[in-house]
């Protein structure tokens, strides 16, 4: 991974990084440490003033070391053959292992179900090509050898894999369809949080389409063009129409389940046969449940 220093001031290498990546101060220390980070090609201290046009390249094959542990977890497997695996994911449900959670991920259950998971990522994140937030339902895919990793991966940098979420917005919003085209970045207010903001910023492409609306609230379906950090909910609250219950993004009381949005769909040719494949999951039964409790219009 490659970093291009812009519009920066007397900053430390470690604060600045860990404001651009989504790597923590703490990890991105360690590794500068071990010279897994160099800057403009040499091994530097975490205390460097960066400067701009520095070119900063990460090692993102590092690991810390930790006892990650196979734990028997009831999967909800949708399909599954000697390559991939594709897991409905229940909201609550972290992907993988970090930030000092070690235990009751997705990859802790994967690694009961099976020993054939890919290891490009390392051991906290193996089979992991993607990811979706912890409070998030539905679809994500699992690499079960590095072949397979590798063509997803490409199919994810090259935009081939079609994913369409279902989420509740709150409000009535007016048109049928919208895109939303906004650059998004980590917020300058708080780096837990992500913005659309000009500064430090990748493009973000989001399209709605409206499926039903209700008193205060509209059901949409959005597809993705750019797969960024929390797109789907930066861009609703953005535009105005924050995603219901969304704890991070959303300013009223959210109950534990967290923010409704789902992973609905998925299309992409499969990495080593070649044919086109295509999933879908419906919406978790809480999800479910609330939507019919709502008055439509």
């Amino acid at each position: 991974m490659e970093v291009k220093v812009k519009e920066v001031e007397n900053e430390r290498l470690d604060k600045y990084l860990s404001k651009n990546t989504e790597l923590s101060r703490n990890v991105i220390s360690k590794m500068i440490n071990d010279e897994f980070i160099l800057v403009n090609g040499k091994p530097s201290k975490a205390n460097y003033k960066v400067k701009e046009n520095d070119i900063i390249n990460i090692n993102l094959k590092y690991t810390e070391k930790h006892d990650i542990e196979p734990e028997k977890m009831d999967l909800n497997i949708v399909y599954e053959d000697e390559d991939i695996i594709i897991v409905n994911k229940p909201s609550g449900m972290v992907v993988h292992p970090g930030n000092g959670n070690y235990s009751h991920t997705l990859v802790n259950g994967l690694m009961y179900h099976t020993n054939n998971l890919s290891n490009i990522n390392g051991e906290v994140r193996p089979g992991i090509v993607h990811r979706i937030d912890k409070d998030t339902s539905g679809l994500i895919i699992i690499a079960k050898n590095n072949k397979s990793h590798e063509i997803l991966s490409q199919y994810f940098q090259n935009k081939t894999i079609i994913r369409t979420y279902i989420a509740l917005l709150k409000g009535e919003f007016m048109s049928e369809t919208a895109t939303i085209d906004a650059p998004i970045g980590r917020s300058e207010n708080d780096r837990k949080k992500m913005a659309v903001t000009a500064k430090n910023s990748k493009n973000a492409v989001t399209h709605l389409t409206v499926l039903k609306r209700y008193k205060g609230f509209t059901l949409v379906k959005l597809k993705l063009d750019t797969g960024r950090t929390h797109q789907i909910r930066v861009h609703m609250n953005y535009i105005g129409y924050p995603i219901y219950n969304d704890p991070v993004y959303s300013k009223d009381k959210c109950s534990d389940f967290g923010q409704f949005l789902h992973s609905y769909s998925m299309d992409f040719i499969h990495p080593t046969k070649e044919i086109p494949m295509h999933f879908e999951c419906d919406i978790p039964e809480y999800f479910l449940s609330f939507l019919n409790t709502l008055e439509e219009k």
